[in-house]
């Protein structure tokens, strides 16, 4: 007999009934492939935590016991040095270097775009406005590589189950058209506090977060991989 594995339904963000009307079942060990956005992860549950030396796999194993987990695509983008933290590019190509020993792991590269741009300063905008010039930095590229992926990877009937790791409204469509459009079960793992309404929508079902997962998810302080030895960053 052929057992099932039972999710809490989602309300909508009206209190109406849950998005799929009703419960959400799904087999043990059914294909799953995992998408993580690598900084909504980050800013939501990692940063200023002792908890940044992530091992992502053991963390989805833990956070989906019923999920047979074929693939992880991880997407973020290189960070650069900066004066006030000089060391912040070769921690995160430490912690890249981890997540490559992962064997079902792919990482997937966005880019940031820094240029200078003229904003009012905080304190002058309801009396005169001063204007000044700053550094802004955006990350590019990382919500549509996932999307892309998402939405391919179900077309070609890679995965059973997504699930995704992010709280960024901006993947509602992508993840409403691979469920409802492709017939696929789509979960969301919600990285912050409070979960998006937008996404709450049109997820088959939502998990959180928390320290415990991440505390038990950790790799060794030493890892090896093919060239050689290295360190969990210091600090971290």
């Amino acid at each position: 007999m052929q057992s099932y594995a039972h999710i809490t339904p989602l309300a909508s963000a009206k209190g109406a009934e849950p998005p799929s009307g009703g419960f959400c079942f799904f087999r043990p060990n059914m294909k799953t492939f995992v998408y993580i956005d690598a900084f909504n992860l980050y800013f939501g549950s990692l940063k200023n935590t002792p908890y940044r030396w992530l091992d992502i796999a053991k963390f989805c194993q833990l956070l989906l016991p019923h999920n047979e987990i074929y693939k992880i695509k991880y997407f973020t983008a290189l960070v650069k040095a900066r004066p006030s933290d000089p060391h912040q590019a070769t921690r995160q190509q430490t912690y890249l270097r981890a997540l490559r020993t992962i064997p079902n792991m792919e990482i997937i590269l966005g880019h940031f775009l820094s240029h200078k741009v003229r904003m009012p300063a905080a304190q002058s905008i309801a009396i005169d406005p001063q204007y000044v010039e700053v550094i802004k930095t955006e990350e590019k590229g990382s919500d549509v590589n996932l999307a892309t992926h998402l939405i391919c990877d179900g077309y070609e009937q890679q995965f059973d189950v997504a699930v995704v790791f992010t709280n960024d409204s901006d993947l509602a469509t992508p993840i409403r058209v691979v469920k409802e459009r492709l017939g696929k079960v789509v979960g969301i793992i919600n990285p912050h506090k409070y979960p998006s309404q937008e996404l709450q929508k049109h997820a088959s079902f939502l998990k959180t977060v928390r320290a415990g997962v991440l505390s038990a998810s950790q790799f060794p302080a030493i890892m090896q991989d093919q060239y050689g030895e290295f360190h969990k960053p210091e600090g971290w």
